[in-house]
């Protein structure tokens, strides 16, 4: 499971020029599945999200989490985190799960966000086309694969 996470001071998600989700302070993240992901893959990710110190304390250093804070968290599920660029020039997206493995998966992903929060966290629509909004605060933007948390 890879999670790309950008810490905003506003982020918004729109579907059919509709919008569906918005935040101000905290992070936006992406999530992308791949097949081999399981719970134990959730659940790490999940904890990271969640207790990343990526925030401003009150000397402006980045020492304080979205649990610590209180900060806003929106999530959005996107396939192409698993791209495979190393041959062509077209990406291959073989390690990505296909929808019907991916979407309860995601479905997991939200609901440990939410209890280990202990609050509503918003989130793009899984599968649909979306337009995604956001202003990267720093910037700060976070790349994390539980594949690779050794």
């Amino acid at each position: 499971m890879r999670a790309l996470i950008q810490r905003v001071s506003g982020a918004s998600v729109s579907i059919d020029e509709k919008l569906h989700a918005q935040i101000g302070e905290g992070i936006l993240v992406f999530i992308g599945i791949e097949t081999a992901d399981t719970g134990e893959d959730i659940e790490w990710i999940c904890n990271k999200i969640v207790q990343l110190r990526i925030l401003d304390d009150e000397q402006g250093v980045m020492n304080l989490s979205v649990k610590e804070t209180g900060k806003d968290i929106l999530v959005v599920s996107q396939f192409t985190l698993h791209a495979a660029v190393n041959k062509g020039n077209r990406p291959s997206y073989i390690r990505a799960a296909r929808p019907e493995v991916a979407k309860p998966l995601f479905e997991k992903v939200m609901q440990q966000l939410e209890v280990s929060l202990e609050r509503k966290v918003a989130s793009g629509v899984f599968g649909a086309m979306m337009q995604v909004a956001l202003v990267n605060d720093g910037p700060v933007t976070i790349w994390m694969d539980s594949k690779a948390k050794l």
